[in-house]
């Protein structure tokens, strides 16, 4: 027998967000199908709580969870020259994983056709009429959970083989200053006035809530990650010595990796296992951003699971998009383009919304054109020509 009709295996952005989609009232004529969550028991298999930013217009589903918003993005070139853009229509948001889980589950609550497991997971795997999730519970017992589909967003031990993988690491602090040093309606998207490494690139990030408190992170796109020892370095460098916000305590710390990789992310992992979120090709790899693709991601599996047939996760990211992110990540990684100049140059040069539609794969090929004429030429055309003759190879996640 089955426990249901879907088992969503994480209860992270990807597991959450379907699990809401999923939720709703069905379409007129549309079976809605029951939905087992499998969530993680307390402990280090659970992320930390983390911070997704995205973009989009106002009256977004989670308007009412976000930390903060802002209508304009600030960006500093290396020699301190800054932009101000307003991606009007659009609003840069900011949402922490906690206030999403919550909105979620006030949702899922008393819901029948939604139930909630806790087990850690060690595998999924097709079965002769759906797939079948094993692991379990905190207190060891075996749990085993059958169902027609099966939705996985945990990650691999490998990312697929690709040409170019880089990784997008940040540690942020949350501060506290004493006096008034922040401007609550600019978020400081990049800001490139800190040490550049030799390959990839590096810059702050402030987020400001209110004239005395931000999320200040520092991020860089390389190979490797640093040790915390070296962010804390790098923030403190930049929190005195670039930015000079006076004294401040440290309310609060994050820190992540996301890959950043041309690497082909398999969305099916068998007749009736697919993935989902980073692990089925979620995350934008030019930029790592997730949230929104995710969200994306989960709408169209949500009408698929509606409809007869398999429910094949749609593709997030345009084979043009992926082309282009694949170029600029040899280039980063080569050395090749100056990823500080590159991006301070762009943002001065696009306006905003087009520059944010663009890097969400959804402008269109005039404007991908007019985008591309004002990056490095040469450096792009030589990159073009040897990605092909690049060796795929498989990285740690």
């Amino acid at each position: 027998m089955r426990d249901a009709d879907v088992v969503i295996v994480g209860a992270g952005a990807a597991g959450l967000s379907l699990a809401y989609r999923l939720c709703g009232a069905p379409d007129a004529g549309a079976r809605r199908p029951t939905v087992v969550l499998v969530d993680a028991p307390p402990g280090p298999r659970r992320p930390p709580e983390r911070t997704w930013c995205f973009w989009e217009a106002p009256g977004g589903d989670f308007d009412r969870a976000l930390t903060a918003e802002w209508d304009a993005l600030r960006v500093y070139g290396p020699d301190g020259t800054q932009r101000v853009g307003r991606p009007a229509p659009l609003r840069y948001k900011m949402l922490r994983s906690g206030d999403f889980a919550a909105a979620v589950e006030a949702r899922l609550a008393g819901d029948p056709a939604v139930r909630r497991v806790e087990a850690t997971v060690t595998a999924v795997r097709d079965t002769a009429d759906g797939a079948e999730v094993r692991g379990c519970d905190a207190a060891g017992r075996p749990v085993t959970l059958r169902a027609r589909w099966a939705f996985d967003s945990r990650p691999g031990q490998l990312l697929p083989p690709a040409r170019t993988t880089l990784r997008q690491h940040f540690r942020g602090w949350f501060v506290r200053t004493r006096n008034a040093v922040f401007d609550p309606d600019v978020a400081d998207w990049m800001d490139f006035r800190v040490p550049q490494p030799a390959h990839g690139l590096a810059f702050g990030y402030v987020l400001p809530l209110d004239p005395h408190t931000a999320l200040v992170e520092y991020t860089r796109f390389s190979r490797r990650p640093l040790a915390v020892a070296d962010y804390e370095r790098a923030l403190r460098h930049y929190t005195d010595e670039v930015r000079k916000l006076g004294p401040f305590e440290i309310t609060g710390a994050e820190q992540g990796v996301i890959p950043m990789t041309d690497g082909r992310f398999p969305h099916r992992a068998g007749r009736s296992v697919f993935r989902i979120g980073t692990a089925g090709g979620a995350t934008r790899p030019s930029t790592g951003y997730t949230f929104a693709a995710v969200q994306r991601q989960t709408a169209g599996l949500a009408a698929a699971l509606r409809r007869p047939g398999a429910p094949l996760p749609p593709p997030v990211h345009s084979r043009w998009s992926r082309a282009l992110d694949a170029v600029l990540l040899r280039g980063l990684d080569s050395g090749r383009v100056d990823g500080a100049a590159f991006f301070s140059d762009l943002f001065g040069a696009v306006p905003t919304e087009r520059l944010l539609r663009f890097l969400d794969g959804r402008s269109r090929l005039w404007e991908d054109l007019t985008i591309g004429l004002r990056t490095p030429v040469l450096p792009m055309l030589r990159t073009v020509a040897e990605l092909p003759l690049l060796p795929r190879k498989s990285a740690p996640w």
